[in-house]
């Protein structure tokens, strides 16, 4: 089963990367969780994005295009960062995501998403 996990943004993370020894402990820790995901056989791609400011978003109506440049509202509503995982199911996911350091200062979410599967 394949997931899309997302790191959702924060307001923190809509700054954009800053290195602290609190920034590069928490990549160090990230890089030896990915290490692990990679030596089980599930990690596919992991990447982290650039803040909303950075980006472009097109709205459809009909015919009509729109470009909306970032950034945009609601932090906590966008991504800052996915991997893509090959797992048994979502429980292993689950177990998965709740091994992982925390990806933000402070608090944060990932939400776990299953693409869909074509029989």
């Amino acid at each position: 089963m394949r997931v899309m996990v997302l790191v959702k943004a924060t307001e923190d993370s809509e700054k954009g990367y800053r290195p602290s020894p609190e920034t590069d402990a928490m990549m160090a820790a990230m890089g030896r969780f990915n290490d692990e995901l990679r030596d089980a056989g599930i990690l596919v791609m992991a990447d982290g994005l650039t803040p909303s400011s950075q980006g472009r978003r097109v709205a459809f109506d009909g015919a009509e295009r729109t470009v909306i440049n970032g950034p945009f509202p609601q932090p906590r509503e966008l991504v800052a960062g996915f991997w893509l995982w090959d797992v048994k199911d979502m429980d292993e996911a689950v177990a998965w995501v709740k091994r992982c350091p925390n990806p933000m200062p402070g608090p944060s979410e990932i939400e776990i998403r299953p693409f869909h599967e074509l029989e």
